[in-house]
């Protein structure tokens, strides 16, 4: 079976940018690659193993018309890549890996990794599959409950010409949600000339590191080993504490007391019945009709507490309790003392290590050519997009724009609000109703309760209806108003101050014979204020 795709739309970037792209859709015959302003037609494999591959759309689908590569089969191995027009050299540009996964159906145990496999001369597409050299593996993984996201790379011997995986650490962050939510996520590997790498989903990253500290094994061996020849000493003493030689077992020292012994001091409790047994046969049990005593041997009812035991203390022989024994001391063993003759954990003796070797640009990788997707996956319908090899980030970011960043929009306005997630969570689990009750309805009817409870103070009219002593309430409303009477005269004092001092500065200072003859008049009229006479009678 041979996949038929094409380039999406794409606006053409510089000549010295010069990325490699390749996006999955549906065309008639070929697939392209965009390298520069040049547009190549590469022919994509054959269907090697048994899993299925398909060019659809995604089963519920934002943006109709846009397709992408589809894992159509569950518990079988898939196989399929493409040939770069152009292999990529590790030599001053960073690599820039990226593209779109979603499991439609989540995930049970599978991976969504490419191989970016490696430039050689037996390199046949035709041949692809598990053993195929490559050069870089990168994306996602799950089994269980175990969530991965790779980044491996083969490096090479430099002394013997072998490769070895390199495994990146994993990363921090949490990474089940992007095999559940069942979202499309872009996955962005960044490996720069420096030996730096950053591991993007969403464009967050989620792991990063260098190539010299963070991988397992490390790239460079270490110096030296241990001898493999050296064989510790036969008298060599690896004991911190040894038995002291000089201690005697003491002459009282009884090794042969018991650990427990029956308790004197304990009696029978009244009502213990010796003579009933503990257990007796079930007087309802009877013989299954199929028993073969030949067979089977002799039918016995099974056994049941006896009822005659159960308003008594105990039934059947009666045993004193067995209690610690204070003179009990056990074996004796003589005390641990330092050992004279020690002389530490033995290792053997650091040599050169024959194999050592320094390689401080583990980036120069080895140049790959063709990018492949070889998987097995308990899950279907894993949907692959817009993968793009590059060496420039600002490109890289318009590319998921154009692409992820518009599933994530249309996946957005498509959300419920708040309210509609909180009803789809508590249809799936029913006990967040309980939550919700608590949390939200249980607060608003408590203040509804408490703002409806207030005491409504009684009437005037309503003290009519009793002889029960009241408070002078006419009292206390003349003594309100005697205070804002008093506050209103405090108030005029303050404007009259004011305006004294505003007239005195626009004369500068100066004061003329007028406002010498009328402040005698302010000061009385002042004084004739504050006069007792003058305020407002109390009402009797």
């Amino acid at each position: 079976m041979t996949l038929t795709m094409s380039l999406k739309r794409w606006k053409t970037p510089k000549p010295n940018q010069m990325p490699a792209l390749l996006h999955l859709q549906r065309s008639p015959t070929k697939l392209q690659f965009l390298q520069g302003k040049y547009t190549l037609l590469i022919p994509l494999i054959e269907e090697l193993f048994q899993g299925k591959w398909e060019v659809d759309e995604m089963k519920e689908t934002k943006l109709p018309g846009d397709k992408g590569l589809v894992l159509m089969s569950r518990a079988k191995h898939h196989a399929i890549s493409a040939k770069l027009n152009k292999p990529f050299l590790f030599d001053t540009k960073p690599l820039i890996v990226q593209y779109e996964v979603n499991f439609q159906n989540g995930i049970e145990c599978g991976g969504a990794y490419v191989k970016l496999l490696s430039k050689t001369s037996e390199l046949n597409l035709d041949q692809f599959h598990d053993k195929t050299p490559y050069t870089i593996m990168f994306g996602p993984d799950k089994c269980g409950e175990d969530y991965k996201l790779h980044f491996i790379f083969r490096h090479k011997n430099p002394k013997t010409g072998v490769y070895e995986e390199k495994h990146a650490k994993r990363p921090d962050a949490d990474l089940k949600s992007y095999f559940t939510d069942k979202k499309t996520h872009l996955y962005t590997l960044i490996l720069n000339p420096d030996n730096s790498f950053e591991i993007l989903v969403d464009q967050s990253v989620v792991n990063s590191g260098n190539l010299l500290n963070d991988m397992t094994p490390p790239v460079n061996p270490s110096r030296e080993i241990e001898d493999p020849e050296d064989q510790k000493p036969e008298d060599w003493d690896e004991r911190p504490k040894i038995p002291d030689p000089d201690a005697v077992k003491p002459d009282d020292w009884d090794e042969d007391a018991p650990a427990k012994i029956p308790d004197e001091e304990a009696t029978k409790p009244e009502g213990w019945l010796d003579e009933e047994p503990e257990y007796v046969p079930d007087p309802d049990a009877e013989k299954p009709e199929d028993w073969d005593e030949d067979m089977d041997g002799e039918w016995e009812a099974p056994q049941i507490a006896n009822p005659n035991c159960e308003s008594a203390p105990g039934c059947g022989v009666w045993q004193r309790p067995m209690i610690d024994n204070p003179n009990y001391k056990g074996k004796w063993k003589p005390p641990m003392i330092d050992n004279p003759n020690y002389q530490g954990i033995w290792k053997p003796r650091k040599i050169p290590n024959p194999d050592f070797f320094e390689d401080l640009e583990p980036f120069k990788m080895t140049p790959f050519s063709a990018i492949g997707l070889e998987l097995w996956s308990m899950t279907s319908d894993i949907f692959f997009d817009n993968f793009i090899i590059c060496g420039d980030r600002r490109v890289v970011d318009d590319w998921a724009s154009d692409g992820w960043g518009l599933k994530k929009a249309a996946d957005g306005a498509a959300e419920p609000g708040v309210v509609g997630q909180m009803i789809e969570a508590a249809e799936e689990r029913p006990w967040l109703w309980v939550v919700y009750i608590l949390t939200v309805a249980l607060p608003v009817f408590l203040v509804i309760l408490f703002c409806c409870s207030g005491k409504k103070q009684p009437s005037p009219a309503e003290y009519k209806k009793t002889d029960a002593p009241q408070p002078d309430v006419k009292e206390e409303e003349e003594e309100k108003e005697e205070e804002k009477d008093k506050g209103d005269e405090d108030e005029g004092e303050e404007r009259l101050e004011e305006k004294q001092k505003s007239d005195a500065e626009e004369d500068d200072g100066t004061v003329s014979q007028e406002e010498e003859e009328k402040k005698p008049k302010v000061e009385e009229d002042e004084i004739l204020n504050r006069s007792p006479r003058n305020r407002k009678p109390r009402r009797e």
